[in-house]
């Protein structure tokens, strides 16, 4: 994401927010500050973060972590405020590419910003799925709980 983005958020804009092509880089500091209320909450199956800062720190990890990272829009829908938009994102580690589908809730600020950032993801499934014999496993653990 190398343009900045004006609020207030409209679909095309998360649209932006939410894509970023395998090779680009991921928005700076600034371009977060832009859309993210200082006081931001920040959850998702992994974590829990309160603040800007903290949620700048959680996004730079993830980056730090992966070789590359790719995030695409799918479906992106407000309401009032709160906004909801559909992804896959996917991290290239050591080779290995995952694909995590996922949506996104966002509620809105009176002044247009995110103050809370909900992800919603299967986090095991297309982790440990693609490792030999734990991907076995982890299929065989999820069949137990949905037959």
């Amino acid at each position: 994401m190398a343009a900045r983005i004006d609020l207030p958020l409209t679909e095309l804009k998360l649209r932006q927010l939410f894509t970023k092509p395998y090779g680009v880089d991921a928005p700076d500091e600034q371009q977060w500050r832009d859309v993210y209320a200082a006081d931001v909450q920040f959850e998702d199956p992994t974590q829990k973060r309160a603040g800007i800062g903290a949620f700048i720190k959680a996004q730079q990890d993830l980056v730090d972590r992966c070789d590359d990272v790719f995030l695409e829009a799918g479906a992106v829908v407000i309401n009032g405020s709160q906004a909801f938009v559909e992804w896959r994102m996917g991290l290239k580690i050591k080779g290995i590419e995952f694909i995590y589908p996922g949506v996104t809730r966002l509620q809105l600020g009176s002044d247009g910003r995110i103050g809370d950032h909900r992800d919603y993801f299967d986090f095991v499934g297309p982790t440990f799925e693609p490792v030999p014999v734990v991907g076995g496993f982890v299929r065989w653990i999820y069949r137990r709980f949905v037959a």
